[in-house]
């Protein structure tokens, strides 16, 4: 399942787990992530898998989108 997610400057991603990977691609913007306590910035182009299960989060530094990959897709977002 593919998912995009536009967030504006200052936009903010709450903390969060699930039990499926999900992979993402920074299509435009900056953001500031944490994953399982590790924080890292990432820009336009950019990509990152999050494993099952880990906690993390976002903090839209620049306007931009995020494109999402998971598996197996999330029956909560139909």
């Amino acid at each position: 399942m593919v998912v995009a997610f536009t967030f504006e400057e200052g936009g903010i991603g709450e903390a969060h787990s699930h039990p499926h990977v999900q992979s993402t691609y920074v299509e435009d913007g900056r953001f500031a992530f944490s994953v399982d306590g590790e924080a890292f910035e990432v820009t336009k182009g950019d990509s990152f898998v999050i494993p099952s299960g880990a906690v993390h989060g976002c903090t839209c530094l620049e306007a931009g989108r995020l494109i999402d990959c998971f598996m197996p897709r999330r029956d909560d977002f139909l």
